[in-house]
């Protein structure tokens, strides 16, 4: 029964977030939204509705761990996973935007998070503030919007239909949602006591990726059907909307907001920091995701995902496991991806810089 729970509420939770989305995405094409705006808001904040859905429910129920998990552990897995499987399939240009305004800010809300839960609680006000931060970065997307080239609105064609065929569309979603969410907490609940599993990891992994379902779903699709702005933008501006947004409402409407587990804030904060971090060198560098950096992300969730395990089962080779992680994996990569980008940057400055024929 447990499975069956978890199942029905990740399907639930899957075709909420779809139906939301084309609802969503289909309404707001008919203003006249460029391709990345849309990918940064609408379609971002629709396939995040999963996680703002479960946190949430996980908040309201005492079940802190679970709220704060799922959005860590989901803004690892977009980065790692989706964007490494979206750029594996079809190699990921990234707009200027993206470098100038939009990772600076996912950068800066990650931080933040790590700062204000230093001392292990993210309080009300604290969540307020998260909370009004998201209201603050919908108006920069609305100015950037009014001032965006009308050359920039013809990424592809998409249908609008009725208005109130898509706010139909969008309260569906919304409903599906929400039983999907509890049905998914309950059953999450359930497999952490049955395995003796703690319910910061099973946030960090089961429902993590289960709320990203709709992200993996829209971003890879999109990467196919050549709409790259809203694949790339689905990512960063899913990982703004869950650091403000999901975990502001949630901790606002939590009774005593939301306790931040050590764990987290030693391994699993640092690492969505770090995460963040490894974009802005890989955008700014050639302003491009090939296929090799792509499958470098999903092998890194691999590494990330095979330590948790460890971790979790108290294994005797992770320690081992680390220091290899630590002192081989890491340093080698890190500077796989400084030469690489650099010369991509040094590149693009000799292109600019050449006189005209």
């Amino acid at each position: 029964m447990t499975a069956l729970l978890f199942m029905s509420g990740l399907v639930l939770l899957v075709a909420g977030g779809e139906v939301l989305v084309r609802g969503a995405a289909r309404l707001a094409a008919t203003t006249g939204i460029r391709p990345l705006v849309i990918g940064l808001t609408v379609v971002a904040f629709g396939t995040s509705s999963p996680e703002l859905a479960v946190s949430v429910a996980a908040a309201m129920s005492g079940k802190v761990d679970i709220a704060v998990g799922n959005v860590v552990g989901s803004n690892i897995f977009n980065v790692l996973f989706i964007l490494g499987v979206s750029a594996a399939i079809v190699p990921l240009a990234v707009s200027a935007q993206l470098v100038r305004i939009d990772v600076p800010i996912m950068i800066g809300v990650s931080e933040l998070l790590l700062l204000l839960a230093l001392d292990g609680h993210l309080g009300r006000w604290e969540c307020i503030l998260l909370a009004i931060g998201i209201v603050a970065y919908l108006i920069v997307q609305v100015v950037i919007s009014r001032h965006a080239p009308a050359a920039s609105l013809d990424e592809g064609p998409v249908e609008t239909g009725s208005v109130p065929l898509n706010m139909l569309l969008i309260g569906a979603g919304l409903v599906m949602l929400v039983f999907g969410s509890r049905w998914l907490v309950q059953a999450a609940v359930d497999i952490a006591q049955l395995f003796g599993v703690t319910e910061l990891v099973i946030g960090l992994t089961i429902v993590a990726a289960g709320t990203s379902m709709p992200e993996v779903a829209t971003s890879v699709v999109a990467a196919l059907r050549g709409q790259r702005d809203i694949a790339v933008g689905n990512i960063i501006g899913s990982n703004i909307f869950n650091i403000l947004a999901v975990l502001g409402i949630s901790g606002a409407i939590a009774p005593d907001g939301l306790l931040v587990s050590n764990a987290a804030l030693t391994l699993d904060i640092p690492i969505m920091i770090a995460v963040a971090l490894i974009c802005f060198p890989i955008f700014f560098g050639r302003r491009a995701i090939p296929r090799w950096e792509g499958l470098l992300f999903v092998a890194y969730y691999a590494l990330y995902m095979a330590y948790l395990v460890l971790d979790a089962s108290n294994h005797e080779g992770l320690a081992e496991y680390r220091y290899i992680v630590l002192t081989v994996v890491l340093p080698l990569t890190l500077i796989t991806l400084i030469v690489f980008n650099a010369r991509g940057w040094i590149g693009r400055r000799r292109e600019r810089n050449a006189p005209d024929p």
